[in-house]
């Protein structure tokens, strides 16, 4: 079972043969090249991910963030990064490494980090942005309707989720593309080819650069509070009995900058994709768009933007009959469990009438993800308005290259032409 291996570059662009022999052959399986155990279907995953006690999240932060390593990275390279980052942002090695990131917290940490959020993303909140949101799309689709060529990604899916979350987080307009930059250098770096060289000069410039530029930004507002979400975080401390330290708001605000964009951006990108490979689909949402809600969770099912989150567990434990010791790492198969055949009938059809209810598309348990109704939202505005227009364009190519990533899931560029 050595090559089922769903990180493996083979994987990239069709995971789903090789998720469903892992279901059916190793549904708890050992990849030997990220040193983890994978889980597969949809009751294991949702058992990792609803026990926190035994399955601890700090995984995604050995995994993600530290280029597997479990603790600080020892190597020249590692040292050097870890050097420079302290430096510029005038912090201890140790504060450095125990600091608390919001997806690889437990417990009581992730409890009062979430409560953080929490007062950003209340559904009136979120709801307030809705006409902001329709009004971006609406600017975006302009050169479609115009008749230029138009990709999806680049001219909608990228720029509509950049634009809102640097505009929640209160960052100026000029720095939007840098906004993009940096977080595609994370994904790149962390769950990609970067990772065969994770402390390269380019990777380590854009880290100083948005660590710096961050650290700037949260001093201002503590000294001129805006009406943004970088200074509902900073206000948020001062009453806090057990305050985030400059670099953990700092960490706090880049998960943002990735998640706020990332997710939103691919299921878009993979919602169009899936609706122009099944014109019976399409056919249908376009004759009754009250299906596009139906149809956004059918994509967070047949093709979840997030494939894949890690655990560690805390102590000996056991799943589906395979026994697991204390410390191993875990991969928890999102875009498996999705299509689990003892879950979800005939699971690789897409069917945007299907209730999808119960994917675990944002996640499950506790880190489910906090921005779902934002990305939700904004997907059900660029759709209502993306959809009508495909009814005449000319289809796109036969293949498509997906996002170098084991973690997400997303098309790099899907062009598109209103037929003449």
């Amino acid at each position: 079972m050595s090559e089922l291996d769903p990180f493996s570059s083979a994987c990239r662009e069709d995971p789903y043969p090789v998720y469903r022999a892992l279901r059916n052959d190793a549904p708890v399986h050992y990849a030997a090249s990220m040193d983890t155990w994978c889980v597969s279907r949809y009751d294991d995953v949702q058992h990792v991910l609803k026990n926190p006690d035994v399955f601890s999240s700090r995984a995604m932060y050995t995994l993600l963030m530290n280029n597997g390593s479990n603790g600080i990275d020892l190597s020249w390279a590692g040292i050097r990064m870890a050097m420079r980052l302290l430096f510029k942002l005038r912090t201890s090695p140790l504060k450095f490494v125990r600091s608390r990131i919001l997806i690889a917290s437990d417990g009581k940490r992730h409890d009062s980090m979430r409560g953080i959020l929490n007062r950003g993303f209340t559904p009136r909140q979120i709801n307030a942005w809705e006409s902001r949101i329709r009004t971006v799309v609406e600017d975006r689709l302009e050169p479609l309707r115009g008749g230029d060529p138009f990709d999806v990604v680049a001219d909608l899916a990228v720029p509509l989720p950049v634009t809102i979350i640097a505009e929640l987080l209160g960052i100026e307009r000029e720095r939007h593309a840098d906004f993009k930059r940096w977080s595609d250098a994370v994904i790149y770096n962390a769950t990609g080819p970067g990772r065969a060289e994770p402390f390269n000069d380019s990777f380590l410039n854009i880290m100083e650069e948005l660590f710096g530029y961050f650290e700037e930004l949260i001093e201002q507002r503590r000294t001129s509070p805006s009406d943004d979400l970088i200074s509902q975080i900073v206000a948020s401390q001062s009453s806090d009995p057990d305050p985030l330290t400059p670099i953990e708001i700092i960490q706090f605000v880049v998960l943002l900058l990735v998640a706020g964009n990332e997710t939103t951006t691919n299921l878009i990108g993979n919602g169009t994709n899936a609706l122009l490979r099944h014109p019976d689909e399409l056919g249908r949402v376009l004759a009754d768009p009250a299906l596009v809600p139906s149809f956004i969770e059918e994509t967070l099912r047949f093709d979840a933007p997030v494939q894949t989150v890690f655990r560690n567990t805390v102590e000996a434990t056991e799943i589906n009959g395979v026994k697991l010791p204390k410390g191993a790492y875990v991969a928890a198969l999102l875009g498996s469990a999705n299509r689990d055949e003892r879950q979800f009938e005939n699971p690789d059809r897409f069917d945007i009438t299907r209730r999808s209810s119960g994917h675990l598309g944002f996640g499950f348990g506790k880190h489910f993800c906090m921005g779902a109704s934002l990305a939700r939202l904004q997907a059900r505005a660029a759709f209502e308005a993306l959809i009508p227009e495909l009814a005449q364009i000319s289809q796109p190519e036969a293949k498509i290259r997906h996002i170098d990533s084991f973690l997400v899931r997303g098309i790099e560029s899907l062009p598109i032409r209103q037929l003449a």
